[in-house]
């Protein structure tokens, strides 16, 4: 039996509350588990340090593969969980197969509708709100509208024949202030509905009138020096202003439906299919496809409908989707919801599927770097407004100290990648003065002269690390080399990271965190660095080089050749004079060590 790389499954999981799911050699389904984390829970299944029972350990042995749905909240993990479990009785989840379920709250389809909760769904035309994963928060919403509003309890019949012919009479709760009294005509089924009605923008979350009144109530009672009664209504306050009334995983006004999403890359694209029945999600699963042609989204959602469809028997007449398709099927309604609980259900599948989507592409460029090459160069084409992909890169950065030693330097990108042995540096040799522009005019003249006279290809892709100016002076080289609609040249100035494209008035802006941004900065970050690392090597050369100056005999020439020659000044104060004499003639040499030579102790 192989033996399962629970490391390498970890790595895939997000942190992000969901339900999980463990299969074994035989793909079968063994056990289901809920999250607030599920990266965390499922890798303490395999922490050898935690003390785990016997029953945990077989179970363990028996995982071969892991799958996983990410929901929005922990709450919505518990829902999953519980009807995912009663599906498919996975073998290990002994203790959730006694067919718990979760209560609602049913508005009953009756004359002067009474409110309570219930775990059992009957379709009787009643209207059923929830479920509760709380059923505290579900107590403490009842009592909040009880108290707010005066409804029945009693199960009278309370027909408009039955109240006129006076069979019934007010009882205690009347007497309370708790019921207005509709068995006996005391209240009319008009106002009674009007209740119902805010009740129900309550439960659908709209609390926004019930929380005004009962702060008023709570400020009321407090100046009336009832300080037990503000108690009580500040802590159903805190309760519903904290509440939520229903989850994005279930809703009992959804009724066997498909939902279905899909993203897609150049060559793959993936579906999600959540499959809804009683309001619950019974089914979930994401599949992958791979493009054999151009084909569009509309086509590959349309052959992963007919899949799911066929593979899990489905007879919905009602399929959710992100876009209008064309399914030759009377008897289907597709639905493109733009709000509501239905559009939270495909937002629920769109999150899964992208999800699915980056973990599955991230393996493939592990395993396949020429993917990713690819795919980043077809993306930075695009936001590039190229026309080819930007296999080769240059990258030009200017470096001077008050206008002293200033050099050029050139880094090279192949593939997105750099290409360190290609990297160049310029000693400016026509500019005086600290003169960026200049400088930059004069690096990509003679790097491009060069790579002409030299039958070289041009990169399809010029950075300039600069704005404005400094575009423009490159631009004037490569007008002088006849090559500037050979290439895409850019500038990129350091303070917003604008983008500036010859002959573009206003910069342009890509977002923070693309890609395409990313590789620019790159280039733009190992420019600076290689130039600034020549620069500071040049300066302290000709630092050095100043000293030896001060020596009688030696000039700026034999300075450098001696430097060169020792490669260091401390080297040079080391050497004897047959040694300088390989740099220098004899009358310098004896100068040098006449110079460096320390006076002798008397």
């Amino acid at each position: 039996m192989d033996k399962f790389d629970y490391k390498a499954a970890l790595k895939n999981i997000p942190h992000k509350p969901g339900v999980y799911q463990y299969w074994d050699e035989n793909k079968e389904l063994i056990y289901i588990g809920k999250a607030k984390d599920l990266r965390n829970r499922v890798s303490s299944y395999f922490n050898k340090d935690l003390n785990i029972n016997a029953k945990t350990k077989v179970l363990v042995s028996k995982i071969r593969n892991i799958t996983f749905t990410i929901v929005d909240t922990e709450i919505d993990a518990w829902l999953l969980e519980n009807s995912l479990i009663k599906k498919h009785q996975p073998r290990y989840n002994v203790m959730l197969k006694d067919d718990k379920t979760y209560p609602w709250i049913i508005i009953k389809n009756e004359h002067f509708p009474r409110i309570f909760w219930t775990r059992k769904i009957i379709k009787d035309g009643s209207k059923y709100l929830g479920p509760y994963a709380s059923v505290s928060m579900m107590h403490a919403i009842l009592g909040v509208i009880r108290e707010t509003y005066a409804l029945r309890t009693c199960n009278l019949p309370l027909s408009q024949q039955n109240i006129d012919a006076g069979k019934f009479k007010v009882c205690l709760e009347y007497q309370l202030g708790n019921c207005k009294g509709p068995c006996q005509n005391y209240q009319t089924e008009e106002d009674y509905a009007n209740s119902i009605e805010e009740i129900k923008d309550i439960l659908n979350g709209k609390i926004g009138a019930v929380v005004k009144n009962l702060k008023a109530d709570m400020e009321n009672a407090a100046a009336n020096m009832n300080f037990e009664l503000a108690h009580r209504l500040k802590h159903k306050y805190d309760v519903l202003e904290n509440y939520q009334s229903k989850s994005t995983v279930v809703n009992s006004s959804i009724t066997d439906v498909d939902v279905f999403s899909i993203a897609s890359e150049e060559k793959y694209a993936f579906v999600n299919f959540l499959k809804v029945m009683n309001g619950t999600i019974i089914q979930t699963q994401t599949i992958e496809i791979k493009k054999r042609l151009d084909e569009s989204d509309e086509e590959l959602l349309t052959i992963a409908i007919t899949e799911f469809r066929d593979r899990y028997q489905s007879r919905s007449k009602e399929i959710i989707v992100p876009f209008d398709i064309e399914l030759d099927d009377e008897n289907i309604k597709f639905t493109v919801p733009k709000m509501g609980e239905k559009k939270k259900l495909l937002d629920l599948s769109q999150k899964n599927v992208v999800f699915f989507k980056r973990d599955r592409m991230d393996q493939y460029e592990k395993l396949n770097p020429e993917v990713r090459s690819e795919r980043l160069l077809t993306q930075m084409m695009k936001d590039l407004r190229m026309n080819q992909l930007p296999h080769h890169i240059e990258c030009f950065d200017n470096s001077n100290f008050q206008g002293k030693y200033p050099v050029s330097a050139i880094v090279v990108f192949r593939d997105g990648k750099p290409s360190k042995k290609e990297y160049r540096h310029f000693n400016v040799k026509t500019v005086e003065g600290p003169n960026d522009f200049a400088t930059m005019e004069e690096a990509v003249f003679r790097r491009y002269k060069r790579m002409l006279d030299e039958g070289n290809t041009m990169p399809q892709l010029i950075i300039i690390d600069g704005g404005k100016g400094q575009l423009s002076s490159a631009i004037k080289s490569l007008k002088l080399l006849g090559i500037e609609k050979e290439v895409t040249i850019i500038g990129i100035a350091k303070r917003l990271e604008e983008l500036y494209y010859p002959g573009d008035q206003y910069p342009m802006y890509l977002d923070k965190k693309s890609e395409t941004l990313k590789v620019i900065q790159n280039l733009r970050d190992e420019a600076h660095r290689f130039g600034i690392t020549f620069h500071r090597k040049k300066r302290d050369k000709g630092t050095l080089a100043t000293e030896l100056e001060l020596i009688d005999g030696i000039g700026k020439t034999s300075a450098e050749k001696l430097l060169k020659y020792f490669k260091s000044v401390k080297k040079i104060k080391e050497a004897t004079a047959e040694e300088l004499e390989e740099v220098v003639n004899k009358k310098q040499a004896m100068a040098i060590t006449g110079y460096f030579k320390k006076p002798e102790t008397v």
